[in-house]
């Protein structure tokens, strides 16, 4: 169900794309194409809820960009409080009010994961505040077995190839990428 409902969204695209890890890839899973349709956003997150039902947390938390609407839908599902984490000057970062009060168990959501880089920036800013990570739940898990220190929790499994810049090659055929994410990659 959630493949079909990406494809028939046009959320896999095909092409060559530098990632928000830096890393470039073949294929790319633009999820903001899926949060469009809350009715379909709703029916595909309904799957990782049902994976994190019998978790304990207290907070639903995602990082900018791709992480806030997943926060949403997740917390409305869960009747969790959903809150985000934003780059300022560069840093992730909690603001707007928002509070993570000592020993609260926090769910961190993105909508794919890779490295997990977002992910990571987010938990130390958790780990700071005096907060706990119980794992990460996304709509796409795309890591192909990479460790990235947390329980994934994913909607989707993709087996979508990562390259290094110096090994990807799309880069060696000399076809331009495109960035899509948010992130600016320096």
């Amino acid at each position: 169900m959630v493949l079909e409902i990406l494809k028939e969204v046009d959320a896999l695209l095909e092409g060559h794309f530098l990632l928000s890890s830096g890393k470039h890839s073949n294929r790319y899973c633009q999820c903001a194409k899926l949060m469009q349709y809350p009715d379909k956003a709703e029916k595909v997150l309904s799957v990782v809820v049902d994976k994190v039902k019998n978790i304990e947390f207290d907070v639903v938390l995602g990082p900018a960009m791709g992480g806030i609407i997943v926060a949403y839908e997740i917390g409305r599902q869960t009747g969790k409080p959903a809150i985000f984490t934003e780059r300022e000057n560069g840093v992730m970062s909690l603001r707007r009010g928002f509070e993570i009060k000592k020993g609260q168990k926090i769910l961190i959501t993105e909508d794919v994961v890779t490295t997990g880089k977002s992910s990571k920036e987010t938990a130390e800013v958790i780990k700071a505040l005096g907060g706990e990570v119980v794992g990460i739940a996304c709509v796409v898990d795309r890591r192909n077995g990479y460790d990235v220190g947390y329980p994934v929790y994913g909607c989707i499994e993709l087996d979508i190839e990562s390259y290094d810049k110096e090994e990807c090659p799309l880069c060696k055929k000399g076809i331009p990428y495109v960035k899509p994410g948010s992130r600016k990659i320096v």
